[in-house]
């Protein structure tokens, strides 16, 4: 009987299961996600459900657990939280029940390292951001092998050599490339799920700004004003893609999925990183910015900055961010995988 494989999805936005989708897909051996995906379509897919480990009494979660004392190896241990007791036994039955080949752990120290206690070789996914700290280091040092889901071009110069050495630069794990379209002279704004979303207010400054160009806007708006009519607030659509090929600018954070649809698209691409731990949107949008793949701009642009900002945006060269897309990532991912179960001898 071929082994199967654990695949931990953290659930901080949409990004981490849909990587994980797309390879698992590619696999030629079982695949089962493991994490709090009640919230997301995981329909067609082999699913262990966790319960929820953020704070108790319905706090924002900002990864910390507010213990005056923990374990230095670990980012987030709270006491007395039955969440987190619940999802670490279930995880454990379930190695115990399924003898997995490997678990890919995307993301969480804890996981890595339970993962590592049960005897399980793990592929630890390492984001983009200055991760030098010490739980993300032990979390690195457990792992068999790392798994970057970007192009080594974008990794930051502070990495370690050694993490380096045992990292597999996956390249971008996103939706494929889109069949070429005709574009617009449209600006496409996309916010996800993981960030805090558009405002109003800032989104019709930024319209009233570049009138001549209409606005559409994909994702969470909050806020109330008056829209100017170059501005067309779409809220969720199931056809992202597609829109997105038809922009003559595409505007939006540096998380993962939306730089691989910059890139699998070859879109011009004005980067607005949004404040994440370790300074993971921020190094990647520097880094694309030395590339001259995109724009960089810290935060939200004021009024008068938008119509340079967007002159720039539209003289790149978009076949610098294209090139930094490879067709070939999800199955030469997962065959990465498969080999490195092989190799362990466990297949």
């Amino acid at each position: 009987m071929t082994r199967g494989i654990g695949w931990y999805v953290h659930h901080q936005g949409a990004g981490h299961l849909q990587r994980a989708r797309a390879v698992a897909a590619a696999l030629p051996r079982p695949c089962t996600l493991i994490g709090t995906l009640a919230a997301f379509d995981t329909s067609g897919l082999d699913v262990l459900d966790l319960p929820d480990d953020r704070p108790l009494g319905g706090s924002e979660f900002d990864g910390r657990d507010g213990e005056a004392e923990r374990p230095e190896a670990l980012h987030y241990a709270p006491l007395n939280h039955p969440g987190v007791r619940a999802r670490m036994a279930r995880i454990a039955e379930w190695v115990g029940r399924t003898d997995p080949a490997l678990i890919v752990v995307d993301v969480s120290v804890e996981i890595a390292l339970l993962a590592r206690l049960l005897s399980v070789p793990t592929l630890v996914v390492r984001l983009a951001g200055t991760r030098t700290d010490r739980p993300h280091c032990e979390a690195f040092r457990s792992a068999t092998r790392l798994l970057a889901p970007f192009p080594e071009a974008l990794d930051g110069a502070g990495v370690p050599d050694w993490v380096r050495a045992k990292t597999h630069y996956a390249g971008f794990l996103g939706a494929p490339a889109q069949a070429a379209a005709e574009a617009s002279d449209a600006i496409v704004v996309v916010f996800g799920r993981g960030g805090a979303g558009g405002d109003v207010a800032d989104l019709a400054a930024a319209a009233r700004a570049v009138p001549d160009r209409p606005w559409h806007v994909l994702g969470p708006v909050s806020g109330s004003g008056q829209i100017p009519k170059n501005l067309h607030l779409h809220g969720w659509v199931d056809d992202v893609e597609a829109r997105i090929a038809r922009a003559a600018l595409l505007v939006g954070g540096g998380g993962d999925g939306l730089v691989a649809l910059a890139a699998g698209q070859g879109k011009r691409f004005l980067c607005l990183p949004e404040a994440r731990a370790y300074g993971e949107q921020t190094e990647k949008a520097e880094a694309l910015h030395r590339l001259g793949a995109a724009i960089a701009h810290p935060g939200w642009p004021t009024a008068e900055a938008w119509p340079g900002l967007v002159r720039a945006g539209l003289a790149l060269d978009p076949s610098v961010i294209a090139g930094l897309h490879r067709p070939s990532a999800i199955p030469d991912c997962a065959a990465m995988i498969e080999g490195l179960v092989r190799q362990l001898g466990r297949a």
